[in-house]
């Protein structure tokens, strides 16, 4: 393969993960019910991402460093909402 189609296949799987928030997070909003997600897990979760971006921003690797971004934005509105309707 060559860069391109492996940065393609990273991109691929980078819009795949980070868009699997998106869901959950439309329906928290619309429900206002929070109670059956963890905070601890998405605390933990934020937590990876953070640190997955700063690995990507370190080597410089557009596909890591867009998912987990986005990632990273998704996840804290998942925790601000799961905070607001305690």
């Amino acid at each position: 393969m060559t860069d391109f189609q492996i940065e393609l296949l990273g991109l691929g799987a980078a819009f795949l993960t980070t868009f699997g928030f998106v869901p959950q997070a439309i329906k928290m909003v619309r429900t206002k019910d929070t109670s059956s997600i963890s905070l601890s897990m998405y605390v933990v979760l934020v937590t990876g991402v953070s640190l997955w971006l700063v690995y990507g921003i370190l080597l410089q690797r557009p596909a890591i460093i867009l998912a987990n971004s986005v990632s990273m934005i998704l996840q804290l509105w998942i925790i601000i909402i799961k905070l607001k309707h305690r």
